[in-house]
């Protein structure tokens, strides 16, 4: 809890960072700032495409609301896979004036670890990086996700049979984020780290009120909140991490934690909470809200429903046209390192640049009727959803098998499945999702040995 010297060091950290960045946003969104009306107001969010058109010039780059912006594929794929950008963990407190950085260092640092701040992945770069990486890619790697793919089919069952028999007993609704798309992904990391899966109702809400950390501009009650979460998280994280070093299993954290006294090439107490924390969050948010975004694309397109069902073939492309349409990672940024050129335009050591995923994906450059949702698309597979570059997102192709075993599985059981009333977003501005999606079961098609849900 938050009180006492706590809350005004952490009031002086939200002032000096998200109070003064919230001020800037406004005044940028109300002259007509695209990119700065997309992060101040919630409901241009709820649909931000038409936004995004509006920074799609001829120019590699725009003025957004802190830096230049690009929507461009082309542009996005060469600032992430070049070495002379980086990650820019540090840069939203960069160019403060005096007095501010003044504050920031008499309030100190946030007291637990966060997904952005140094060590976590997220915010180093090589060597660091490559030695974090490293040292969990193994358990991500293709032939680990196959593995995985079985038990991820049983836990799918499992929660479509708790929906059954739920409707069964009450009126044939439920909220399908609640009760699917999110207990699925949170199932899954949890065997693979090795934390209790009887936690993961917990592990959800603090998740939830977590992810706005990856935002800017966050209002105090928010940011008051993701404070909490992180560090019950991390409080709780610490004493796992202590358990398993008495006790260690045959998961992947009791692994890292036998890695601490190595000869520099493992990791220190706090590299070792940062990365399990990252690789445990980033283990269920992206796909929670892929496999959401995933139901709301096919309620919306019938068609493209049909198209499923007679060829299920098509799942994995299916799969990636969600990532593709619906990025639920919608930006990322990376700092200059040195003075470069990108697509001819000079850019100095030290520039920030935002680069929108999600409109780079519907760039009619690349993508054919870009605006439209097609599993049948040669090229899905072309997306940055997961970035590109040394920080392609670690758990990729374990976020394709669980969407793709996920939302067929649930409409293979409850072929008539339809919504329920309107679906509510989340209020995040980095990650794309759903929050809640009420929904009706309808029928249910029960899977039999000839004939699984989610054949292999």
């Amino acid at each position: 809890m938050l009180d006492g010297d706590g809350t005004v060091r952490s009031g002086a950290r939200w002032a000096a960072t998200h109070g003064v960045m919230r001020l800037a946003i406004r005044a940028r969104a109300r002259g007509g700032n695209a990119d700065a009306q997309v992060l101040r107001d919630a409901a241009v969010r709820e649909d931000p495409f038409a936004h995004y058109e509006r920074l799609r010039t001829a120019a590699p780059f725009v003025g957004g609301a802190f830096s230049k912006v690009s929507v461009h594929h082309d542009v996005c794929t060469e600032v992430l896979r070049s070495a002379d950008f980086g990650q820019i963990a540090g840069s939203r407190t960069e160019g403060l004036p005096p007095v501010l950085q003044r504050v920031l260092r008499l309030a100190g640092p946030r007291p637990s670890v966060g997904p952005i701040d140094p060590p976590s992945m997220l915010a180093v770069d090589p060597p660091e990086h490559t030695r974090y990486r490293r040292l969990v890619s193994r358990a991500f790697s293709a032939r680990a996700v196959a593995g995985l793919r079985e038990r991820t089919r049983a836990i799918a069952d499992d929660l479509l049979d708790d929906l059954e028999r739920e409707a069964a007993a009450g009126d044939g609704r439920t909220d399908l984020v609640a009760r699917y798309a999110s207990l699925l992904p949170v199932t899954v990391i949890s065997e693979v780290l090795g934390v209790p899966v009887a936690m993961r109702e917990q592990f959800l809400a603090w998740g939830d009120a977590a992810s706005p950390s990856l935002d800017m501009g966050l209002d105090w009650r928010t940011f008051r909140a993701v404070e909490r979460s992180l560090g019950e998280l991390d409080t709780w994280f610490r004493g796992h991490l202590r358990r398993l070093r008495r006790d260690p299993g045959e998961d992947l954290l009791s692994a890292l934690v036998g890695m601490l006294d190595d000869d520099g090439s493992g990791l220190t107490e706090q590299e070792l909470l940062a990365t399990a924390l990252l690789v445990f969050g980033a283990g269920f948010e992206t796909t929670v809200n892929l496999i959401g975004n995933g139901a709301e694309r096919l309620f919306a397109h019938p068609d493209q429903r049909r198209l499923l069902a007679e060829d299920p073939s098509l799942w994995p492309n299916a799969v990636d046209e969600v990532l593709r349409v619906e990025s639920p990672v919608q930006r990322t940024g990376r700092r200059a390192r040195r003075d470069t050129t990108v697509a001819g335009v000079p850019v100095r050591e030290g520039d920030l640049v935002i680069l929108v995923l999600a409109a780079a994906n519907r760039d009619p450059r690349v993508f054919d009727r870009p605006h439209e949702f097609d599993v049948t698309r040669a090229d899905a597979r072309d997306h940055v959803a997961f970035s590109s570059g040394i920080h392609f997102c670690l758990g990729a192709a374990l976020a394709r098998m669980e969407g793709e075993v996920a939302l067929r599985a649930l409409f293979e059981r409850f072929p008539d499945l339809a919504p329920a009333g309107p679906s509510r977003r989340r209020g995040t501005i980095i990650l794309r999702g759903h929050a809640s999606m009420p929904v009706t079961l309808g029928r249910a098609v029960r899977p039999t040995p000839d004939r699984p849900a989610v054949p292999a």
